[in-house]
């Protein structure tokens, strides 16, 4: 026998949580973008990844996987820093924060706005070779940050690092979930 149907009330709770998330990431990745001209915008990057645990998830469920996708990317964009893919007009070693926070606010939406991409995993790999290099492209642009080694290259390396970290992303948050789960039974 087939499962029921959930509730309309709760499909409308998702749906509400589902779009309440895409929109805290989009005013996390604008305020990111534009704090290299309004340094105080960080402070609104940072209240949307507040609200998205206050609101939407939860530290007990998500904490992990913020922290693992934040230190793994701003790894990935130091290095491709290093191999002189991006430069921000001053010499840099790391990423600025700005960049590093994109990551921790592009964790929130694994679980949320983004889980319709998981699997297939192809999905998550169209979305990102897609996906990472225009937004990318469009940060570039709005934040002043030049690529020295052209558009057409960079874009086109961003697209096979991305058609791969994407589905990678996904199943971190995959297994993170299921660690969350286990540890819930065993309470």
């Amino acid at each position: 026998m087939p499962e029921p149907l959930p509730s309309t009330a709760l499909l409308s709770t998702e749906l509400r949580r589902t779009l309440a998330n895409a929109a805290l990431f989009q005013l996390g990745w604008f305020a990111c973008v534009f704090s290299t001209s309004y340094p105080a915008l960080i402070g609104v990057a940072v209240l949307a990844l507040l609200c998205h645990f206050i609101f939407i998830g939860s530290w007990a469920r998500e904490g992990k996987l913020v922290v693992s996708v934040l230190l793994a990317g701003s790894a990935l964009d130091s290095f491709l820093l290093q191999l002189g893919v991006f430069d921000f007009g001053e010499e840099r070693r790391l990423l600025p924060v700005w960049l590093a926070l994109m990551w921790a606010l592009l964790a929130t939406t694994l679980n949320h706005c983004l889980a319709w991409s998981a699997k297939p995993w192809w999905r998550a790999s169209l979305l990102g070779a897609v996906g990472g290099p225009a937004a990318y492209y469009a940060g570039s642009q709005i934040a002043g940050v030049s690529l020295p080694l052209g558009q057409t290259f960079t874009l086109g390396l961003l697209a096979i690092i991305w058609a791969i970290a994407l589905p990678l992303l996904h199943g971190f948050a995959q297994l993170y979930e299921q660690q969350f789960r286990l540890r819930q039974t065993r309470r």
